[in-house]
């Protein structure tokens, strides 16, 4: 289905536009290319934040002081409150929480082992939203498949009564590019598998890490198909899976998880505004998720993220004057488990008389930035290629006009927001993310330097240029 803003000139979507324009810059206004003055003030306010940012505190006190924060927990109220607290101090006009409605889930613990041909433990962890085993557990034999569009193929009595293992590997790729296909056996897997008859799914972890720890990650139940436990086992007990299966004798696994649904829970998202002093209505947005996987500390899936923008907004907040247009950063909840925050805002935003002129978020890890792309309207290209002349010094290379944004920031892309993303290297990323991995001791606090660099250039250029940049294109 087309997103509101696909076509505002077609009859079907003007009873639409009252609404759409909450987040659409007009369709007529055009981009002016920043003047020098703008290009050296951003210039100016790079090199201030590569010498003088810390964004690396911020990571450190939020990963220590309140540590894994899944969605609906007591961490997650106390991650509520550090933002709260923290953002205070930074110079923004405005700080306020959005309630949201999220479900919260409990991971419990969980065990896998092989019972046959050659039993051995297992190092595995619940998938994220997954039912529970019986108390006794599951015991049963193994089908296996080297991907999910080969489960999707096969026939039911294949699958029956079995535990599927799907063992599709993860690509790496410094652009994270690997993920999306990969990721489908663990969002689709069991209910796919459900659906031939399965009594459990167990994936070979979404990540490309070699060492023995397991990836979690969100699952989607489809409706009307019976819900089965869905486990994520090490990459290194992959292999040993797959090892077992050419001994040519029937494998067998046994499951136990106490994971459950808890029901329905209460979050928020963070709101907090650099109010414009010329076009206080017109936004620029800044996305990161406040939330984070259990496993770890949610260093880098997303405290980092957190700490770029915070510190993007400070440096902003100390510029001599106040941008043109509203600089908002929105730390988002429950991004890991339904985006219920982002549709939370986004639902408000589309009642608000205040246009979304452009987004970026930061939920990319914490590796160098090496690429700049957009996802803009061609009339903003100038504005594109000014702001790249600025980061290329930081060592970024120009990209193209493929940007999508985050997740968070996908329900207002949706609806025509365009879009700025700053790639960070991904290349070791996927090593730890949803991980025990996740922790400060894999952050370069010079790394994230130099995202606070990126992000606050490019920030000020688009909450100061002239015109804007369009709607998000849709081909």
């Amino acid at each position: 289905m087309p997103s509101f803003a696909a076509s505002p000139r077609h009859p079907l979507f003007r009873p639409l536009l009252a609404l759409a324009a909450a987040l659409l810059a007009p369709a007529l206004a055009t981009a002016a290319e920043p003047s020098a003055r703008l290009v050296k003030e951003a210039t100016e306010l790079r090199d201030r934040a590569l010498a003088e940012g810390n964004a690396w505190q911020h990571a450190w006190s939020l990963t220590t002081e309140v540590g894994p924060r899944p969605a609906g927990s007591a961490a997650d109220r106390a991650a509520v409150a550090w933002a709260l607290a923290n953002l205070a101090e930074l110079g923004f006009d405005d700080i306020r929480p959005q309630p949201v409605e999220v479900t919260a889930w409990e991971r419990g613990t969980a065990e896998v082992r092989i019972t046959a041909p050659f039993p051995q433990p297992l190092v595995a962890t619940a998938l994220g939203r997954s039912v529970g085993t019986p108390e006794a557990g599951i015991e049963a034999p193994v089908v296996r498949f080297e991907s999910l569009a080969e489960l999707e193929a096969a026939k039911p009595e294949q699958v029956r009564g079995r535990i599927v293992f799907i063992d599709e590997r993860m690509e790496r790729a410094r652009d994270g590019s690997g993920y999306g296909p990969a990721v489908q056996k663990r969002s689709r897997g069991p209910s796919v598998a459900a659906e031939r008859g399965a009594v459990a799914l167990v994936i070979r972890s979404v990540g490309t890490s070699n060492d023995r720890v397991a990836h979690t990650g969100g699952l989607r139940y489809a409706e009307g198909i019976p819900r089965i436990p869905a486990f994520a086992v090490s990459n290194p007990d992959a292999d040993l899976i797959g090892g077992q299966f050419a001994s040519g004798e029937e494998v067998r696994l046994y499951l136990y998880s106490s994971a459950r649904m808890l029901g329905p829970a209460r979050s928020a998202n963070i709101i907090a505004d650099i109010r414009g002093a010329e076009k206080p209505d017109e936004i620029v947005i800044m996305g990161a998720h406040l939330d984070s996987w259990d496993l770890g500390t949610g260093a880098q899936d997303n405290a980092t993220g957190v700490a770029i923008l915070m510190e993007t907004a400070r440096f902003i907040a100390m510029m001599p004057g106040r941008p043109a247009r509203t600089v908002r950063l929105v730390l988002y909840a429950n991004e890991e488990r339904g985006l219920d925050g982002s549709r939370t805002y986004t639902a408000a935003a589309m009642e608000s008389e205040a246009r979304h002129v452009v987004g970026i978020e930061a939920d990319g890890g914490a590796g160098v930035i090496y690429r700049f792309d957009s996802g803009v309207a061609e009339h903003a290209f100038p504005v594109i290629e000014a702001m790249q002349g600025v980061l290329e010094p930081l060592g970024i290379e120009a990209g193209d006009n493929s940007a999508i944004g985050g997740a968070d920031l996908s329900t207002l892309r949706e609806r025509g927001m365009p879009v700025l993303s700053l790639r960070h290297d991904a290349t070791e990323y996927f090593d730890l993310h949803h991980t025990a991995n996740d922790t400060l001791a894999t952050v370069d606090p010079e790394a994230l330097k130099q995202a606070v660099a990126a992000y606050a250039a490019v920030v000020w250029i688009a909450a100061n240029v002239e015109g804007d940049f369009g709607e998000f294109p849709k081909n």
